[in-house]
C-alpha cells in the first residue's frame, strides 16, 4: 500500500464522517427527503471507507504458514463486502425513504423555516448551507485522492482518466475516487431537488432528485464489486506473460517455453510459473572442461593424498557432473528471473522448471527431453 493511497483513505474518512453528521441534523431539521438521501449516501461512504482502511491494513501483513503469498487479496476481499453490501445497503435505503416520502405527498407539508437554537431559519438556507460546507470537505477530499489517481496514471503512460478507471490496477484508490466523485454528483443533485421545490412549492422535485441519489448508489456497488471481483478471481498478469515471451524469444540460451501461467495476488505481486527448454550449446559447450575442473576442486578438498584421490575420483566426478549441470540451469533461471523482476518489479514470485534441453543438430528433428 502507498502511504498517498493510505492518506486518501484517511482524509476520506475524516470529510465524510464531518459530512455526514450534518447532513443528518439539516435533514432532521429541514425534512429534506434528498438531505436525508444525501445524508445516507455520506453515512455509506465513511462506513465503506472504514472497510477500505481495515482491508488496507490487513494487506501490510507479511506472508505467514496459513498465508504462503502475504494477505494482499484481503484488500479486495474488504472491498467487496463494502461494495455489495455498504452501498447495496445504502442504495435500498434511500429508495425506500424517497418510495415512503412519495406515497406520503398528499398529506405533508413542505418545510419552509427550522426552529435553531430559538431562530427561525429558512430550511433552503440550512440545506444549501450544509451542501456548501459538504462540497468543502468532501471537495478536499476528492481532490486529495484525484491528485494521487493522476499521478498512477502518468505512471502507466496514460492520458485519459476514463481509460484509466478501466485499466487501474488499485481497487482502493480507485474506489476512493468514485465514492468522492459520486458525492460531488450527489450534492449537486440535492442541491437542485432542494432548490426547485423551494422555488415551485412542489415536493416532488425534491423526492426524484433523492431517488437519483440512491440510484448513483446502487450504480456504485456494482462497479466496484465487479472491479474487485476480477482481482478475486485468479485473474492473469498479461503483461508479465508477454514480458516473459519477448525474454524467452531474445534469450541465445533458451529455445522455448511450455505451460506459462501467472497470477495477481494484488497490484504490487504477481506469481508467474512456466517450464522451459534450454538450448543445447547453453549446456553442452565447455561442459566437460567445467566438469573436470569442479572434479579436481573436489578431490582437493576431500583428500589429503594421491591414494585417496584414485579412490575418490569417480565420486568426485558423479559429484561435479551434477553440481555443474544444474548450477548452470539454475544461473540461466537467475537470469531470467532477474531481468523480468527489474523490468516488471511487481512480478514478486517466479517458478522456472527446467523441461529438458533441445539438441542444436539436426535442426529439424523434435526436441528431446532430457531432464537436467
Amino acid at each position: 500500500m502507498s502511504h498517498s493511497s493510505k492518506n486518501a483513505v484517511i482524509t476520506a474518512i475524516v470529510s465524510n464522517g464531518l459530512v455526514t453528521v450534518i447532513k443528518f441534523i439539516a435533514s432532521l431539521l429541514s425534512g429534506s427527503a434528498s438531505m436525508a438521501n444525501e445524508a445516507v449516501h455520506s453515512l455509506m461512504d465513511t462506513l465503506n471507507q472504514g472497510f477500505l482502511f481495515l482491508g488496507l491494513r490487513e494487506s501490510e501483513k507479511p506472508a505467514d504458514t496459513r498465508y504462503a503469498f502475504g494477505h494482499g487479496q484481503k484488500k479486495y476481499l474488504w472491498n467487496l463486502w463494502s461494495a455489495i453490501g455498504l452501498f447495496s445497503i445504502g442504495a435500498g435505503l434511500g429508495l425506500s425513504h424517497a418510495w415512503h416520502s412519495w406515497e406520503g405527498l398528499g398529506s405533508s407539508h413542505i418545510i419552509e423555516t427550522a426552529n435553531v437554537f430559538g431562530h427561525q431559519i429558512s430550511a433552503l438556507w440550512i440545506n444549501l448551507g450544509v451542501l456548501a460546507v459538504g462540497f468543502l470537505l468532501e471537495g478536499y477530499s476528492f481532490l486529495v485522492a484525484m491528485k494521487e489517481f493522476l499521478h498512477r496514471m502518468r505512471a502507466a503512460g496514460e492520458t485519459s482518466p476514463i481509460t484509466y478507471l478501466a485499466k487501474a490496477d488499485d481497487p482502493t484508490l480507485l474506489a476512493i475516487v468514485l465514492e468522492d466523485s459520486a458525492a460531488m454528483l450527489g450534492l449537486t443533485l440535492a442541491a437542485l431537488g432542494i432548490v426547485l421545490t423551494a422555488v415551485t412549492g412542489h415536493a416532488e422535485y425534491d423526492i426524484v432528485f433523492s431517488a437519483l441519489i440512491a440510484i448513483m448508489l446502487g450504480g456504485i456497488a456494482f462497479y466496484l464489486s465487479f472491479i474487485n471481483m476480477r482481482f478475486l478471481a485468479d485473474m492473469r498478469d498479461r503483461e508479465a506473460e508477454r514480458l516473459f515471451m519477448d525474454i524467452v524469444e531474445d534469450h541465445p540460451e533458451l529455445e522455448r517455453y511450455h505451460d506459462l501461467r501467472s497470477i495477481v495476488i494484488d497490484e504490487s505481486h504477481t506469481v508467474l510459473v512456466a517450464e522451459i527448454e534450454l538450448k543445447e550449446e547453453a549446456m553442452v559447450n565447455g561442459l566437460r572442461r567445467r566438469i573436470l575442473d569442479a572434479s579436481q576442486k573436489i578431490l582437493n578438498e576431500l583428500a589429503k593424498n594421491e591414494h585417496q584421490k584414485t579412490q575418490l575420483q569417480q565420486y568426485a566426478l558423479d559429484r561435479a557432473s551434477v553440481e555443474v549441470i544444474i548450477g548452470r540451469a539454475e544461473s540461466i533461471i537467475d537470469e531470467i528471473e532477474q531481468d523480468i523482476k527489474a523490468r516488471l518489479p511487481r512480478v514478486s514470485h517466479i517458478t522456472l522448471e527446467v523441461e529438458g534441453i533441445c539438441a542444436g543438430t539436426p535442426p529439424e528433428e523434435e526436441c528431446k527431453e532430457q531432464p537436467a
